[in-house]
């Protein structure tokens, strides 16, 4: 190679380092705090949380190399509960993933700026984390286990289904291993 083409390259290799630079910066780590109420051991809820790593490892986001994740399990003790959810939003992550209808609010009172992610709840409109399903609004987002405005429309079914049936509960969470009848539950 003659010195002025070498030259010619370094100076174009030079010319495009900030843009290299520019497109590093872009691809920074994101950080994805994960908080649940649940001992570690719950069998159901790691295999959840895996299931999400591995559907962001699916999209592109793979840990370590453009995502990193700050997991943390509290049981169901509301005093670890707090302090987890403090020290997780002092960390400043890019989004939080959150389950439990009690662990929810503790993060809108700590947080209005930090993506809130609900895998899954009961009617987030009714207990107010969000204003509309349309427009949620604020920093709450996530899914909707079902719309409480077709809960009429599911019993309906559910008389045609089971005529006989006089009364029906609605619980939060089915114990795993049940099975529901209308006439009774069995396991």
């Amino acid at each position: 190679m003659r010195r002025r083409e070498f030259i010619t390259l370094m100076g174009g290799a030079v010319a495009t380092w900030p843009l290299a630079a520019r497109a590093q910066q872009s691809e920074r780590l994101r950080r994805v705090a994960i908080l649940m109420p649940y001992p570690k051991g719950d069998p159901d809820v790691a295999a959840r949380v895996r299931a999400f790593r591995e559907e962001l490892a699916k999209l592109g986001w793979s840990e370590g190399a453009n995502v990193e994740f700050d997991e943390r399990w509290t049981a169901d003790d509301m005093g670890h509960v707090r302090a987890e959810a403090a020290s997780l939003v002092a960390s400043n992550p890019d989004a939080i993933l959150a389950a439990g209808g009690r662990v929810i609010p503790i993060f809108m009172q700590l947080t209005r700026s930090i993506p809130i992610v609900v895998p899954g709840s009961g009617d987030p409109l009714g207990v107010g984390w969000v204003t509309s399903l349309a427009r949620p609004g604020g920093n709450v987002t996530g899914f909707s286990l079902f719309e409480v405005s077709i809960l009429g429309k599911t019993l309906a079914l559910l008389k045609q289904m089971a005529p006989g049936i006089t009364r029906v509960a609605i619980g939060h969470e089915v114990p795993a291993g049940l099975v529901l009848r209308a006439d009774k539950v069995i396991e």
